[in-house]
């Protein structure tokens, strides 16, 4: 049996992924900016890469609040694999391995905006112990 959890880390959660998703959207922008010849996009692009990345460590620790709290380890499992991705694509970027940062990048639009889906779609409820 679940039962809802009104004013539970699922909002904080939510909202952090919401940020997170905004957050990297713009990547993708700001390189495009900087392919077609103006430098600054680089520049931007770079903030951003800090911008997103500090908000994917913020996100695992809603995480961790969502799996203690409610009982839900998915958040922290899908929120710690897309983090590992995003640093390893963040030092792939400063090292200049394209090879690498690019396809990172795509998998990781598209693994955050596939979570950000899920956290809207699906309640994240407390789960009650089994035999209470």
């Amino acid at each position: 049996m679940t039962t809802r959890f009104p004013g539970s880390p699922a909002w904080l959660f939510r909202a952090v992924v919401s940020a997170h998703v905004l957050a990297i959207l713009g990547q993708p922008v700001f390189a495009g900016v900087y392919l077609t010849g103006d430098f600054d996009g680089l520049r931007w692009h770079a903030l951003g890469a800090d911008v997103v990345t500090s908000i994917g460590y913020l996100q695992v620790i809603a995480a961790i609040a969502v799996w203690v709290r409610l009982g839900r380890a998915w958040p922290f499992l899908a929120t710690t694999a897309v983090v590992v991705a995003e640093t390893v694509q963040y030092f792939a970027g400063l090292d200049g391995a394209l090879w690498l940062h690019l396809p990172l990048g795509v998998l990781t639009v598209a693994a955050l905006v596939v979570q950000f889906v899920a956290v809207w779609r699906r309640p994240l409820v407390r789960r009650e112990a089994r035999g209470a």
